[in-house]
């Protein structure tokens, strides 16, 4: 099961596999709030905010119970509008957490002792200056030469020979 935490005073979000549904999480509802002690997160209290089952089908939360079923959709989760007024019969997952959910979503409403990004390990990215693509089609052609002295010779040369 993948569990997705967002924390919104840092707007990002981080993931956590677990083996088994912790019971925390167990027959809750779309929008209760739990603890998240058995999950590793000493402290930390979240809402739950949706999910999916093992097939991809998203939890609704206007659709009470486990299972899936097929409903007569024109707005909402589940369902991406083409054109104005289309509607749809689509599949979805009921609002409660069971044996058959694969990725249960959360979001953080009140912090631990420690930060989040600590617990998960997650630096920064270093931001490396970028070059363009030509820049980066000459290096690379550069590096197949092999030898920079006999690169930059056919440089000065090309365009000047004819033939």
């Amino acid at each position: 099961m993948n569990i997705s935490i967002s924390d919104p005073q840092t707007k990002k979000a981080y993931s956590k596999k677990v083996d088994e549904i912790p019971a925390t999480l167990m027959n809750q509802k779309i929008g209760a709030t739990i603890k998240l002690d058995e999950v590793g997160l000493n402290g930390f209290e979240a809402k739950i905010t949706g999910g999916s089952d093992t097939d991809g089908f998203p939890m609704r939360p206007s659709l009470i119970g486990l299972g899936r079923k097929k409903i007569f959709s024109f707005k909402g989760i589940g369902f991406r509008q083409t054109r104005k007024g289309e509607r749809r019969r689509k599949s979805v997952r009921g609002n409660t957490i069971s044996s058959h959910t694969a990725q249960v979503n959360l979001v953080i409403t009140k912090n631990g002792s420690t930060k989040i990004e600590q617990i998960f390990g997650k630096e920064p990215k270093k931001e490396e200056p970028k070059k363009s693509v030509k820049e980066e089609m000459v290096a690379k052609s550069l590096a197949a030469v092999g030898d920079d002295s006999m690169a930059e010779e056919a440089k000065k040369i090309k365009g000047k020979i004819k033939g």
